[in-house]
């Protein structure tokens, strides 16, 4: 059995997530967090990035390699189209969320989420650069109603646990929600993929791991730590 091995607050361990439950794939998981120097994580993650995989074969990390591999593992049910163009623009769109969207407001979650702060020429550059890479993005996407057309794929996977982060960082940090201010309705799109399964059950795992969170830090706090 295949076991997912990172925490449920993490968007790349959610995208794996949704993938092994919309295959139908059996699977256990096993919290780690990232950064771990510790040598067993370290042999399957060398970076010790999270999400990875543990299968009787052996190990894998990086999602996007997780992704495809899963869909060759176990083609049906497929999410990645029929011709090979089609399967392409899918791969497309997840390069797009995963490296141009993602990757790049990445650099405000400090200050978005951790009670850091970010330099204003950091936050000038990601700006702009998102400027840049959300129209692109727009014009790869379908949004009729999944965002590369009329079936839910591998890039539903990825936009789903990442557009949401987009969303809020810009608008924590930079004073307005980027995806929004261009005409990128992921409020909709979000509520639609609700209605799923797979993502209820992401969703209500990855609620009760903040939950959790947010309890362990208030009991330490009240601790005197």
């Amino acid at each position: 059995m295949i076991t997912l091995c990172g925490f449920a607050v993490s968007n790349y361990y959610n995208k794996i997530k949704l993938v092994l439950l919309e295959k139908g794939i059996p699977f256990t998981e096993e919290v780690v967090m990232t950064n771990s120097k510790d040598e067993a994580v370290l042999a399957a993650s060398p970076l010790g990035k999270i999400p990875f995989i543990r299968t009787p074969e052996g190990t894998l990390c990086e999602s996007s390699v997780i992704a495809e591999y899963l869909e060759e593992l176990q083609p049906q049910p497929s999410l990645l189209p029929g011709s090979a163009l089609q399967r392409g623009k899918v791969r497309e769109l997840c390069t797009f969320v995963d490296l141009h969207l993602e990757l790049v407001v990445r650099e405000l979650y400090a200050q978005a989420f951790f009670g850091g702060t970010v330099s204003e020429g950091t936050q000038a550059r990601v700006k702009r650069q998102l400027e840049k890479n959300i129209p692109a993005f727009q014009r790869l996407a379908k949004f009729g109603p999944y965002v590369a057309g009329d079936t839910f794929t591998l890039a539903d996977c990825a936009a789903y646990v990442s557009l949401p982060l987009v969303a809020m960082a810009t608008k924590t940090v930079l004073g307005s929600d980027m995806l929004a201010d261009a005409g990128v309705d992921w409020k909709g799109y979000v509520k639609l993929l609700g209605e799923r399964p797979s993502v209820q059950r992401v969703a209500a795992d990855r609620k009760a791991a903040q939950d959790a969170q947010i309890a362990a830090i208030k009991a330490k706090a009240a601790a005197g730590g």
